[in-house]
């Protein structure tokens, strides 16, 4: 069967495109966005919700707000709504509506202005929090709030929110920071808020370069929130995570002298204005840190615990269950964290506290952190509040590691077994911190009546307490659970004189309002929107409505993705797991440029060619193929393979009108800009393997259109290169003709085209009396000799394009004493795989794997240069062949070396000042293993030197990647991202570079050739 055509389902409103039009001839200078991928890709959040926007825009600058909102106020225009969004990194919605979002992330992202003196920075609202602090840590000063998210979370999105998190007992909301902003209201006007003072408040205003608009705001909201003052104060919860949607309480000062309605626009997620800059106070880094990680018996040990930690003097304690703890071991992020969370005399860690003392005072620092480990080890000795054991941290890396496995639970959670999965829409609920255990106690047993598995940490020392019921939505009858826990929580919260919303934002939880403040606070609430936005036109449904309205807020049973995801048949959706378990959480979003995780969104900063974009895409590609009909057996090649269409009839496809607007032609676009690195499959706490769910898409698409000429020379390159190698001058006289180079460009689609290895490896082999035998041969000899030797797994790229590592390889286990043996080549099929040719890649992984499997016998190592290939050994071929493939292993060099060199006796270097090494290691390679680069670090350290690994993100060659002309400037840019900053003040000569394609890379780019670090080890040896 042949993929059917699918339309996209979602056309553009003529009123929008006439909006979208006349904003371009405007001036506009951002980026316009339409297409259904585009807007698909903004539809969720890290909630359970999903709404399909109407448009995207990304404005460049604050001129580019006034424009559109100017052009809004048009009569024709009035009924369009907007709906301003950060990173999208909420949970309940807070920025999803079925409106025109404008999306400040991605063009307004710059540090306008620092004064160190002062203490403050000014920035606009796409700068992400943890690149403001990066910016901001050689001046000594950080940005306070902290959050989960805060490798993606926006300044915007974070005052919209008026986000919080560890520590804000101490550091408080992002409310509390924020000195001045600079919103656009929907008229156009701009509004700068500032504290004024209350003395003649009308003078001051009147005073002021605000718009008349922005001068009625100003004295409107100041009467009102002064009229109802009392009421506010003894109303409203008082509560350290407070949050209303509109500040009623801290808009004056606690003297009633200042009065800043900056306080009224954080929190209010985007429903009165855009908030386009913010100036915010800075607060000096503290000098001192140490955390105390408590080990308990019981995760409710732990909660009723922590007041004793906060009656400590700390500054903040975090809580985790074992829920959280016994998925992180299953994360990558355990490998980092395993040494400083160890399990005390084989009793299992159920509950843990991380309790953080900070500041500048050393002296007096370490005597609280004394003072609370005697009173520990009292109770543990005395067997006391079931507590098990602790683990003192004082070093940077050791801290911010436990944080960093405390930062990703909410992301773990969303990796549970199971069609069930942990969701947020009551995980933020906030009680006064005396109130928590007893609290958790009958929020567990209201869990607990409905047998749901769940997992909880959070924010103890502010009663703030994060916890996600497993549901599976797409049951009918689990939406009705979730509305009823939904109701049941908000009464409980409010019986312990708390929120259900103390930390995350109301999104479509402002349902709740009137229930928790009462009609005359909630009819403030709605004076104070008819002020701003009377005619309901941004992010409306949220938080509340304008006066004498008929609109409504969202409802808790909100449209939601699982509405979509169950017309997906579950066969289908267990074939394409990947895309479907995707929770949002957005953290292949990091900003960081030395983070391996997905590259393409780094680069582009565009949301589509982002793991968590492809998933979206690839969900809706699979929800229209349900409707047409088509079966899980017709999307699995192992048991219907498809049969190949005429050529003529995919040409016919490709270029006929009917099939331009096929859906399919768009997921294809964002599966394009993939580099199959890998990152995503271990750096994403949910496991999103894009290369995957990508190899399968691209093998079905090319059963309805043709493939280009370059996917051809990929995939064939393995059995090409062998032959090519036997006269690579003469091949390599070809490649590099310019004619033969304008011809690759044009008409094949390759450019920079590896060169063949001269002399070939079979050659230098020979140089260094290398002596082959066969597998009868070794068979023969007995076990005692066999233990010396290791067999050399080929792969295409070292072997036949960089074949002097594998001759180096050779050269070095025969001084470590080992007797190596080159394996003849045989395809491994990697790039098969990556190009979708998977009925190709099955054939070539089964006869690879039988041939190891059978080699495997002989009882001697495997062993591969190249990780990436070796690495495809434990991935791609159990994913494609399943049980059929074996029990062989193929090691990487480097855990050869740390097996084997455990039982021999290594030389120092008797230099008394070696020189200091660097690796730069490959992505995938870091990112499946991420113990490789410690790996190296010990090898060397065994002879006397000194390997620091440098942290790069991903090279943007990636295989053949980099050699596509149509990806030719995006990987030199992803290039110039990371590894060409990384590599400038260093000595090439001692850079090792561990993959082939990031070798590859730097040749082109440095015009120089790097190590591995194999070779490196030779030359220290030598």
């Amino acid at each position: 069967m042949i993929i059917p055509y699918l339309a996209s389902q979602q056309q553009l409103d003529p009123l929008v495109n006439q909006y979208l039009t006349q904003l371009r001839q405007q001036g506009f200078l951002g980026d316009i966005a339409s297409h259904y991928a585009d807007r698909l890709s903004l539809a969720t959040d890290n909630s359970v919700y999903q709404q399909l926007p109407q448009a995207i825009l990304f404005p460049k600058e604050v001129a580019d707000i006034v424009r559109l909102t100017k052009l809004a106020q048009r009569n024709e225009f009035k009924s369009l709504k907007f709906t301003p969004r950060g990173g999208g990194t909420g949970t309940n919605g807070q920025s999803l509506n079925s409106t025109i979002i404008v999306d400040l992330s991605r063009h307004m992202n710059q540090i306008l202005e620092l004064n160190v003196k002062e203490h403050w920075v000014r920035v606009q609202a796409g700068v992400v929090k943890d690149q403001l602090n990066r910016f901001l840590k050689p001046h000594g000063l950080f940005f306070a709030p902290e959050l989960s998210t805060s490798n993606r979370a926006t300044i915007g999105g974070m005052v919209n929110t008026d986000a919080s998190g560890q520590g804000s007992l101490q550091y408080g909301k992002t409310s509390d920071h924020v000195i001045a902003l600079r919103s656009v209201l929907i008229n156009g006007d701009i509004l700068d808020t500032q504290a004024i003072s209350c003395d003649n408040f009308a003078e001051n205003i009147a005073q002021t370069n605000l718009s008349q608009t922005g001068k009625q705001i100003h004295q409107q909201v100041e009467q009102l929130c002064r009229q109802h003052r009392q009421q506010i104060l003894t109303q409203l919860p008082q509560l350290n995570r407070f949050i209303t949607g509109y500040d009623l309480n801290h808009v004056f000062d606690a003297e009633l002298a200042q009065f800043n309605l900056s306080r009224i626009l954080t929190g209010s997620e985007g429903s009165l204005a855009f908030a386009c800059e913010a100036k915010l106070n800075l607060l000096p880094i503290p000098q001192y840190r140490t955390l105390i990680n408590i080990k308990y018996r019981s995760f409710d040990a732990a909660l009723r615990h922590a007041p004793a930690m906060v009656a400590a003097k700390a500054l903040s304690v975090e809580t985790v269950d074992s829920k959280v703890l016994n998925l992180a071991k299953q994360d990558i992020i355990w490998h980092s964290v395993s040494d400083l969370l160890k399990e005390e005399d084989n009793s299992p860690i159920l509950g843990l506290n991380i309790v953080e003392y900070a500041g500048n005072n050393e002296k007096y620092q370490q005597q609280q952190v004394a003072q609370l480990c005697q009173r520990l080890d009292q109770e543990i000795a005395n067997q006391q509040n079931d507590v098990i054991g602790y683990q003192v941290c004082t070093d940077l890396a050791s801290v911010e590691k436990i944080y960093a496995m405390r930062k990703k639970a909410v992301g773990l959670l969303g990796n549970a077994k199971g069609r069930a999965k942990p969701i947020p829409f009551v995980e933020d609920t906030c009680v006064p911190p005396e109130n928590l255990a007893d609290y958790i106690a009958d929020f567990r047993a209201l869990l607990d009546k409905h047998n749901l598995d769940y997992g909880m940490f959070g924010h103890v020392d502010a009663g703030v307490l994060h916890v996600r019921p497993a549901l599976d939505l797409c049951d009918p009858e689990q939406v009705k659970l979730f509305k009823s826990i939904s109701d049941q929580v908000a009464n409980l919260t409010q019986q312990y004189g708390g929120l259900i919303w103390g930390e995350h934002g109301k999104g479509v939880r402002g349902e709740y309002s009137r229930q928790f403040f009462g009609d005359e606070l909630w009819h403030v609430l709605q004076q104070i929107k008819t002020l701003f936005d009377p005619e309901n036109r941004l992010n409306p449904g949220k938080i509340c409505t304008p006066l004498d309205s008929d609109a409504k807020l969202f409802e808790v049973l909100s449209p939601m993705r699982a509405d979509y995801d169950r017309q997906i048949p579950i066969a289908i959706k267990d074939q394409f797991a990947g895309a479907m378990n995707c929770n949002g959480n957005g953290l292949c979003f990091n900003f960081d440029v030395d983070s391996a995780m997905c590259p393409s969104m780094k680069i582009s900063r565009n949301r589509v060619f982002s793991p968590k974009g492809r998933a979206a895409l690839v969900r809706e590609w699979l929800r229209l193929l349900a409707q047409a009909n088509v079966s899980a057996e017709q999307l699995d090649f192992r048991k219907n393979e498809i049969k190949l269409t005429d050529l003529v009839e995919k040409l016919r496809n490709r270029f006929s009108k009917k099939h331009q607007d096929d859906f399919s032609h768009e997921v294809k676009a964002a599966m394009d800009t993939c580099l199959s690195c890998k990152a995503c499959a271990s750096q994403c706490p949910i496991k999103i393997d894009v290369p995957d769910f990508k190899a399968k898409f691209l093998y079905l698409y090319h059963h309805r259109y043709p493939r280009p000429i370059k996917d051809y020379v990929v995939a064939n390159v393995e059995n090409v290169a062998p032959l090519m190698a036997k006269a690579p001058v003469f091949f390599n006289a070809i490649t590099t003709n310019p004619l033969v180079e304008q011809v690759a460009r044009k008409y094949i689609g390759m450019v920079a085209l590896p060169q063949l290895s001269v002399p070939s490896l079979q050659k230098q082999l020979v140089e260094i009396n290398y002596k082959d035998r066969s597998l009868e041969q070794l068979e023969q000899l007995p076990l005692k000799q066999r233990e010396k030797m290791l067999f050399i797994v080929q792969d295409p790229f070292t072997s036949f394009y960089d074949a002097k590592v594998v001759a180096d390889f050779v050269r070095l286990s025969k001084k470590l004493g080992f007797d190596p043996i080159v394996l003849p080549f045989k395809p491994n099929g990697k790039a098969q795989h990556v190009k979708g040719f998977l009925t190709r890649f099955s054939k070539t992984a089964r006869k690879q794997a039988e041939a190891l499997n059978r080699i495997a016998k002989l009882g001697i190592p495997l062993v591969g240069v190249d990780a990436a290939v070796v690495l495809s050994y434990r991935d791609e071929y159990r994913q494609v062949l399943g049980e059929k493939r074996g029990n062989f292993a193929v090691l990487t060099s480097q855990e050869w070396l740390s097996q084997v060199l455990t039982s021999i006796e290594t030389r120092h270097s008797e230099n008394e000042n070696p020189h200091t090494w660097y690796l730069f290691p490959h992505c995938t390679e870091s990112s499946l293993l991420p113990n490789s680069s410690k790996a190296w670090q010990s090898i060397f350290a065994k002879f006397g030197e000194k390997l620091e690994v440098v942290s790069v993100g991903c090279c943007g060659m990636a295989g053949t990647f980099g050699h596509e002309t149509v990806h030719e400037e995006t990987s030199k840019a992803i290039y110039q991202l990371s590894w060409e900053k990384k590599l400038q003040d260093k000595d090439l000569d001692h850079c090792l570079v561990s993959g082939y394609s990031c070798r590859s890379q730097v040749k082109r780019m440095q015009h120089q050739i790097s190590k591995h670090p194999l070779q490196g080890l030779l030359e220290i040896l030598n």
